[in-house]
Order: C-alpha cells, then structure tokens, then sequence
C-alpha cells in the first residue's frame, strides 16, 4: 500500500497534531506548578513536554518523507481541555497518558503493521511505552499531591534537592536545603515507595 492512500498517514498526522498539543499542555502545567512553588514538578513537566515535541518531530520526519511537498492532510480529532491548577491537572494528566497508551497509539500501531508499515508501528508503540511511563509517574504525583504527602514519606526515603544535589535520607523533607538555602519546592520527589 501506498503511505499516500493509507489510513496511517491520517494517524500519523493526528499523532502529530496530538502530541504537538500535548507539548502546550504540559509547558502550561509547568508554569502553574513553578508559579505555586513546586520547582521540581515544574522541570519534570518541562522535560515530559520536551519529549512529547521529539515524538511530534519523529512523526513529523515520517510525514516529510513520505508526502509530496505542499500536501496537507485533513484530520478531525477531538483532544481533551483540562484546567491548568496543579491540583487537577497532574491526575487529568495520568488518565490522558493512560488513555493514549492503552488506546490511541496502540491502534495506530496495529494500523500502520497492518498496511505495511512496520518502522511506523514501531513509533507508535515506543510513543505509547513512553506514555505508559508518564501515566504512572503523574498518578503517583498526584496521589501525593492530593494526601499532602509530596515532601513526607511513611518510610525513610532519599530526599535530593534539585537545585545543588544535596541529599538525605528521612521521613520528611527540610524545608529549606542546608546546603544551598533553596526552599522545599526543589525536593526531588521519591514516587517509587509508600
């Protein structure tokens, strides 16, 4: 099958779209969460919103590749609107990453294999990996958001401040680094225990 006759064009050009969106959402989210004081979560938002634009440019590089230069391709796709208040939005951010990984990229897998175009199944299911991983890092956030536990733990954990490396293993957070004074929104979060 022709890339130019394929559905897998029009997924690739979704997935584009959709992760070019996603790069928005997060770089919003992340100013919401620095302007509240969560410098950390902030630069891990930052940085999940960088990678989204890399998956947007491996999709883009395919659509270069295979379609003729002034081509367009018309898509129709909804795409979920959330609030940016941290508080929210970490949670709203877990169930889309969760939808896109159990669900749409999946399908765009199966799709692109189906046609033929197993290189192109292939970023669709490491996107999807990625988006797995993203799911269960911003559920855990926001468990802890929501119990007020981002800086207390009810075991010992390793505390690290992201600003000068210092690190310490407690129960609780400092409230200001005694190495570099920078306050508590710098803690480097532990998701993996409690």
């Amino acid at each position: 099958m022709l890339f130019k006759d394929s559905v897998t064009k029009e997924n690739v050009a979704k997935g584009f779209a959709g992760l070019c969106q996603d790069h928005a959402r997060y770089i919003f989210i992340s100013k919401s969460a620095i302007s509240e004081g969560y410098f950390y979560i902030g630069e891990k938002l930052k940085e999940i919103a960088k990678n989204k634009l890399a998956h947007a440019s491996a999709l883009y590089s395919i659509m270069l590749k295979e379609i003729k230069r002034k081509d367009s391709v018309n898509i129709e796709a909804g795409y979920p609107f959330e609030n940016h208040m941290l508080k929210t939005s970490l949670l709203d951010s877990a169930e889309i990453e969760t939808y896109q990984a159990d669900n749409v990229y999946p399908h765009f897998a199966k799709i692109a294999s189906d046609e033929g175009f197993k290189d192109i199944a292939e970023k669709f299911t490491l996107i999807s990996k990625i988006g797995e991983e993203n799911a269960r890092f911003l559920h855990a956030l926001a468990l802890k958001f929501d119990s007020h536990s981002l800086y207390q733990s009810k075991e010992k954990v390793t505390y690290k401040c992201s600003n000068c490396g210092h690190r310490h293993i407690s129960t609780k957070a400092w409230d200001n680094c005694p190495l570099c004074n920078y306050p508590q929104g710098y803690v480097e979060i532990p998701i993996d225990k409690d």
